[in-house]
């Protein structure tokens, strides 16, 4: 599974299929023939339609919305209270080679996943929090995603003996299964589950399917209530489209592997 989530991240980006249209197109340009040709024209114009069409935000937004909408609502204060602990999935943190011979923390942008915890920390401060991640890199090996967020939760100054880390998950089954078997967790508590709201949908369905008593605290919403038909940019848009088919694509591969 951890193999093809990271053939997910290529498969899902639009400008890789930007990349694969113009290398056809080159291919068909390049060989003798009037239809070759045309097919070649046409490859590098579909592939020109798909980099300036990713650009257009309320499509992609439309549909994240979708995803992220049904967990707009967080608990209260008062219904903080009736929880024993929050769970809090890796994700947010830059990988461990940015850190290398810096002395601040590096935090990518999903950081509320991070700073959310902190909040229900002053709302109840006996909660128990979990954090689980592993190293994610493919071929790079470096400091565990949990070992990061332990150097960030200290900076910030959370005593290290409340936090309590899972260091070998690298996929979100794996952060269900492994926190799971962390000592002194009972998923069997009522538990807040942090993670970023496009994500949700499928580390919810995840971790009931190991069977944790979990309750969504979505954050690091990417769309509002609307957008405007004019928003537009290469690079956000680009983004949001690579987040929606990652999802889409990997809840549908965890139902399939009976993982949700």
């Amino acid at each position: 599974m951890f193999l093809a989530s990271k053939l997910l991240i290529f498969l899902t980006q639009p400008l890789a299929w930007v990349a694969a249209l113009m290398l056809l197109a080159l291919a068909l340009l390049g060989r003798a023939g009037e239809a070759a040709k045309r097919w070649g024209l046409r490859a590098l114009g579909l592939a020109l339609f798909v980099l300036l069409a990713q650009g257009w935000e309320p499509l992609p937004d439309a549909l994240l919305r979708t995803l992220e909408d049904p967990y707009a609502h967080t608990p209260s204060v008062q219904e903080v209270q009736a929880y024993d602990g929050v769970v809090v999935l890796g994700g947010a943190l830059e990988p461990s080679y940015v850190w290398e011979g810096r002395s601040q923390v590096a935090l990518n942008d999903s950081a509320e996943r991070m700073l959310a915890p902190l909040v229900l920390l002053r709302q109840k401060p006996d909660l128990q929090l979990l954090f689980t991640g592993g190293e994610g890199d493919l071929l790079v090996q470096g400091l565990s995603e949990a070992a990061r967020a332990q150097l960030l939760y200290g900076s910030l100054g959370l005593p290290l003996e409340r936090l309590l880390v899972e260091d070998r998950s690298r996929t979100t089954y794996e952060n269900a299964a492994l926190g799971a078997r962390v000592p002194g967790v009972d998923p069997s508590k009522r538990w807040l589950l942090v993670t970023s709201a496009w994500h949700m949908r499928r580390a919810l369905a995840t971790f009931e399917k190991v069977g944790w008593n979990v309750t969504p605290y979505a954050v690091d919403f990417t769309t509002g209530s609307h957008t405007p038909w004019s928003a537009y940019s290469l690079v956000r848009g680009s983004r949001k489209w690579e987040l929606l088919l990652h999802e889409w694509l990997g809840l549908l591969a965890y139902r399939l592997a009976g993982q949700a």
